[in-house]
């Protein structure tokens, strides 16, 4: 994915002050807008700014954005680190789908999900209450399964008094209860944004989101894991020890098997409610012939069975 440097784009600092962030966007929009400017580029390069624009004058997406562009080195393709916006705190709202694909692909790729449901409950009044605030957190599969108090650190920008973004961090200690689900939202009661005279601050509300797992994949409550077995297991049928998220289980393969058969295990998903299941689908894997003895076997196999996989096909 290609890199948008938007600092380079308005011709600014990284260390630029809000109001430089306007001044630079009234300035080159005056510069390069279709409609009057004479440049050959000027659409694209009024596209170019309005989407640099968008980030830099949010303090929360630029401090998300300085953050990524650390990771990245001039002349490379950019590759966005794993879980890049873990703990970032967003006051909801966020990109609608039609604004982030008004943009390129780099835009798009980085803020089109980046939206959280708007929790806020602010006023304008003398006392108003402060607003809510997101963020993503990321947990492994086996802690839905067993749940835990984990400290997680959050990271929330702010304007210094020159009016440069700064980061301030904080840490939280939290409870993850048993069986929580991907996309569900933890909710810590005012520790959201605070709240103005005597308001009462906000409330902060934290998505879930599970990493990556080696062997198992998540569908809704359900889990699947893909399982190698040899021809002869399938055919003969045979007991396998296989790992789950609550521990090893002994699987019975029948005989016959196929491949890309489906073996469950009821209510070994994840544990809501309504428990998943644990599905095991079958993926035969053939030994290489690559020795005389393994040859003479694969000969053995051709010459005494019966068997042409392309007879339902009519095909010789």
């Amino acid at each position: 994915m290609e890199y948008k440097d938007y600092y380079k784009v308005m011709g600014l600092t990284r260390d630029a002050s809000q109001d430089e962030v306007k001044r630079a966007y009234r300035k080159l929009a005056r510069k390069y807008h279709p409609d009057v400017s004479k440049e050959s580029d000027a659409e694209a390069k009024f596209k170019e700014l309005g989407e640099a624009y968008e980030v830099l004058k949010n303090p929360e997406k630029r401090a998300a954005y300085n953050q990524l562009g650390a990771n990245w080195q001039g002349g490379q393709d950019f590759n966005p680190p794993p879980n890049w916006d873990e703990g970032f705190e967003f006051k909801g709202g966020g990109f609608s789908d039609d604004k982030a694909t008004s943009f390129n692909d780099f835009f798009e790729h980085l803020f089109s999900q980046s939206g959280h449901q708007d929790h806020s409950k602010a006023h304008h009044t003398a006392n108003a209450s402060g607003s809510d605030s997101h963020a993503k957190i990321h947990i492994d599969l086996e802690d839905s399964f067993h749940g835990l108090t984990r400290n997680i650190s959050l990271s929330a920008p702010e304007l210094n008094p020159q009016g440069q973004l700064q980061v301030k961090h904080r840490s939280l200690n939290i409870k993850i209860p048993k069986g929580i689900k991907a996309g569900q939202h933890i909710k810590l009661a005012g520790q959201g944004n605070p709240g103005v005279n005597q308001g009462k601050p906000g409330d902060l509300f934290l998505e879930i989101v599970f990493n990556n797992h080696p062997l198992f994949r998540l569908v809704d409550t359900d889990i699947y894991m893909d399982l190698p077995v040899t021809p002869w297991e399938a055919a003969l049928g045979t007991q396998i020890t296989i790992p789950t998220p609550l521990g090893s289980v002994d699987l019975k393969i029948p005989p016959n098997s196929k491949q890309g058969g489906k073996l469950r295990l009821t209510g070994r998903g994840l544990p809501t409610q309504v428990p998943g299941h644990f599905y095991v689908i079958l993926q035969l894997v053939l030994p290489a012939a690559d020795s005389e003895k393994a040859k003479a076997l694969y000969q053995k196999m051709h010459d005494e069975l019966d068997f042409n996989p392309r007879d339902p096909l009519k095909i010789p």
